[in-house]
C-alpha cells in the first residue's frame, strides 16, 4: 500500500456516499455525508476517525462498482486526514 494517495479526503468521503447500497457502509455513510459539509480542519479530522471505524468491513464486491484499489486509496486518504498512520 502506497503512503501517498491520489484521492483526496473529499473524494474518499464521496465514494462512500456514492456506495450507499453497500451494507458494509451502513453507519459510515452518514458520517461521510456530514464530513463533506465540514470546513473546520480539526472537526474533519475527528469525523474521519468515525468514518474509519465504520469502514472496516468494506470490501470490493461484484455487486458494487468500487474496486479494491479505490477502497485502499479511500482508506489511505481518510487516514491521512485523520492523522492516522
Amino acid at each position: 500500500m502506497s503512503e501517498t494517495s491520489k484521492m483526496t479526503v473529499t473524494e474518499a468521503l464521496q465514494l462512500i456516499v456514492d456506495n450507499a447500497a453497500n451494507p458494509a457502509l451502513n453507519y459510515a455513510i452518514n458520517y461521510a455525508k456530514y464530513g463533506l459539509s465540514i470546513t473546520n480542519p480539526e472537526e474533519l479530522r475527528v469525523q474521519c476517525l468515525y468514518v474509519l471505524n465504520n469502514i472496516g468491513g468494506w470490501r470490493a464486491n461484484k455487486k458494487f462498482a468500487v474496486t479494491k484499489e479505490e477502497i485502499v486509496e479511500a482508506r489511505t486518504a481518510i487516514k491521512k486526514a485523520a492523522g492516522v498512520k
